[in-house]
């Protein structure tokens, strides 16, 4: 069962001799229940796929699927409702809204779509990201590490099919990166998450399952069960 799929997309940005092609037939599955990382250097396409797959960018040409959805197919409405059910985003900058505390900033996208997390569930999160006791804490009186694993629970407290995220390590030191990158394993381990994640680490690509590398807009390599050393000699190659 596939969380995601990516079937020859393209992506261009601009027209005639001026123009990008930031994605160039790029084909990809995203197994459910599993993290993987996309790496590449800079300009290789790897934040335009991920737009793209959580229907937050249109492809120029292909078709991309969260499920079995086609979102190519669907309208501005539909894709709306779908990245608010059924997409979870974590990004570098956090995205706290500083007046609101750790647990009103965790349950806020829910609110805004007019739902109650299920309190079992979200319980469960915020256990599992160790926010138990910083729940009335406002962002600005909470460490880098803690408002990043915030942001983690407010992906996960609707229980999105995939997660997706961009450089979730970018803005922290090595020992906060660690923490809320052992929170995304423990995320796939034992709450069953599905994750994409975009990142230059190959300390962070280590925890995922797989890595995806990514040049001149194209997959141009692989590697199942990473290591930092073995993603770094790989990434020598590009």
């Amino acid at each position: 069962m596939l969380a995601a799929r990516a079937i020859d997309v393209e992506k261009l940005y601009g027209r005639g001799d001026t123009a990008v092609r930031a994605l160039d037939g790029v084909s990809i599955d995203f197994a459910v229940g599993q993290c993987t990382a996309v790496m590449g250097p800079s300009g290789s396409g790897k934040s335009t796929l991920m737009h793209c797959l959580a229907a937050l960018d249109t492809p120029t040409a292909g078709r991309v699927l969260v499920g079995d959805t086609d979102v190519t197919t669907m309208s501005d409405k539909q894709l709306t409702i779908l990245r608010r059910d059924r997409i979870g985003f974590v990004f570098q900058a956090f995205n706290l809204l500083p007046q609101l505390t750790a647990a009103e900033n965790i349950e806020l996208p829910q609110r805004l779509a007019g739902h109650r997390a299920e309190p079992e569930w979200l319980a469960t999160v915020v256990t599992a990201t160790g926010l138990a006791d910083r729940l009335n804490h406002r962002p600005a009186e909470l460490s880098g590490g803690q408002q990043q694993r915030v942001a983690i629970a407010r992906a996960l407290a609707g229980k999105p099919d995939i997660v997706f995220a961009d450089e979730p390590t970018g803005n922290l030191d090595s020992q906060s990166g660690a923490e809320v990158l052992g929170f995304i394993r423990q995320s796939v381990d034992e709450l069953g998450q599905s994750v994409v994640m975009v990142t230059h680490d190959p300390n962070a690509a280590a925890y995922a399952d797989r890595v995806v590398f990514l040049a001149d807009g194209r997959v141009v390599d692989e590697l199942a069960d990473p290591t930092a050393e073995t993603v770094l000699d790989r990434m020598k190659g590009l």
